[in-house]
């Protein structure tokens, strides 16, 4: 017989068995007996709308950025093609627009073309 697990949530070694589930008789607490597998990596980056975005896609700057080590601010409304996603990064993406190369910039202030 394996042994049951202590809750998670409160520590107590009260649980018990209940179908697929755990069950902590002193706080309520439930959770699976089984891991389940995450589909879904690790991290995923979105927009400023919550749009999950890729490698590749398009975005549109929604406000005017002052851009360090330029003299160019990117303008409201410019679309940056084929992003990068900066790896282990949630905030930021790499691109470039037409006139600025090389940027990195938050995704807080992108939202998906």
């Amino acid at each position: 017989m394996s042994a049951i697990p202590a809750c998670p949530r409160c520590a107590m070694e009260h649980t018990y068995p209940d179908g697929e589930l755990f069950v902590c008789a002193d706080c309520g607490h439930e959770w699976p007996q089984h891991a389940t597998e995450h589909t879904e990596p690790a991290h995923v980056v979105r927009d400023c709308n919550g749009n999950a975005l890729a490698d590749g896609d398009s975005v549109v700057v929604i406000k005017d950025l002052k851009v360090k080590g330029s003299s160019i601010p990117l303008k409201q409304g410019t679309l940056i093609r084929n992003i990068r996603l900066v790896a282990d990064d949630a905030e930021h993406i790499e691109g470039h627009s037409d006139k600025i190369r090389d940027l990195v910039l938050k995704t807080c202030f992108l939202r998906k073309a």
